[in-house]
């Protein structure tokens, strides 16, 4: 019997995670692990109980920032790192799973906390229409691991 890979196992939580998103827009899903353990998840979507976009904002999605970025959103990155931090979780040389890579905002706060590796499934800027990736390149300029999951 062939046993899936701790890769495996991770990103597709995180693909599933992405689907408890309430975001019109885009569904996206994390995983922060330590030593093979999850020690984090989160997924898209506006501070716990504020609103829901699919049913406050179904049609149009949430009102944009002057960038044309989701205005009440945090990143599915974000919500697993606030929730490790707000639970004491330390994720010093953790590595994170998620389905798209990170925007530059959270490729701050990912070096930041000292996040070792990243893997992402989808390209930020395939999804914005941008040049390139400017969170992965930024990652990678300070020395953190990012790979491109393959399927």
């Amino acid at each position: 019997m062939s046993k899936p890979s701790f890769d495996e196992i991770y990103m597709d939580l995180a693909e599933n995670l992405a689907k408890r998103s309430h975001c019109v827009k885009a569904q996206v899903g994390a995983v922060l692990t330590k030593d093979t353990r999850i020690v984090s998840l989160g997924y898209n979507g506006p501070p716990a109980g504020t609103h829901n976009c699919d049913i406050d904002f179904a049609k149009e999605g949430c009102p944009r920032d002057s960038k044309g970025s989701c205005s009440l959103a945090l990143h599915a990155e974000q919500n697993a790192i606030l929730y490790a931090s707000k639970n004491k979780v330390s994720i010093e040389g953790s590595t994170l799973y998620v389905t798209l890579s990170p925007c530059i905002s959270c490729a701050r706060v990912i070096y930041t906390m000292g996040i070792k590796k990243v893997y992402y499934l989808n390209s930020y800027a395939d999804f914005k229409g941008l040049k390139n990736d400017e969170g992965v390149d930024f990652l990678q300029k300070f020395g953190v691991e990012v790979v491109r999951y393959k399927k």
